[in-house]
């Protein structure tokens, strides 16, 4: 009986990726050049969901197969996005951002939140149009403590524009 040659065999599955670390991203404003807002600790709140409309229509009810409803994508919504950092000398947030809205002389911004590699390398990202913040929030200032102050702002926006992979 005769074998079949034998020759090398090549493996048609790559190598399994990590998933990308959650700690390693940066928030800038959008425009000409686009402007770092500081580094965060956290950001909460890149959800978007669509309300679900039900309905049934008279017809829907048809004889043996009970009644059932039709379902269709509604309103989009988004939450307010919530970011936490260390409070530095940096008054981006406050001059930029909140100031504009308190003196009524603001114009919703861009702000793009980019997730970046082990290398620094961009790897995705999340676009919030019209953006403006609307909270600041100041740390829980304690004597006896040794803890870092914290400072979160929550934002507000229209849109979750794009989740883009870069």
């Amino acid at each position: 009986m005769a074998t079949a040659p034998t020759s090398p065999t090549t493996s048609t599955t790559s190598a399994r990726k990590n998933p990308y670390a959650a700690f390693n991203f940066v928030v800038a404003v959008v425009g000409q050049p686009p402007t770092d807002i500081g580094g965060f600790m956290e950001i909460s709140g890149l959800d978007t969901e669509n309300a679900v409309i039900e309905y049934r229509e008279g017809a829907d009810q048809i004889a043996g197969s009970g009644a059932y409803l039709r379902k269709q994508p509604g309103l989009e919504r988004y939450p307010n996005v919530t970011m936490r950092r260390g409070i530095t000398d940096n008054l981006t947030l406050w001059t930029d951002l909140r100031q504009k809205v308190r003196d009524a002389t603001y114009k919703p911004q861009t702000l793009k939140v980019t997730l970046q590699d082990e290398n620094h390398t961009p790897v995705r990202s999340w676009t919030l149009t019209n953006a403006w913040v609307f909270k600041l929030s100041g740390p829980s200032l304690n004597a006896k403590g040794n803890e870092i102050a914290i400072e979160s702002i929550e934002v507000a926006y229209d849109r979750l524009d794009k989740i883009e992979k870069t």
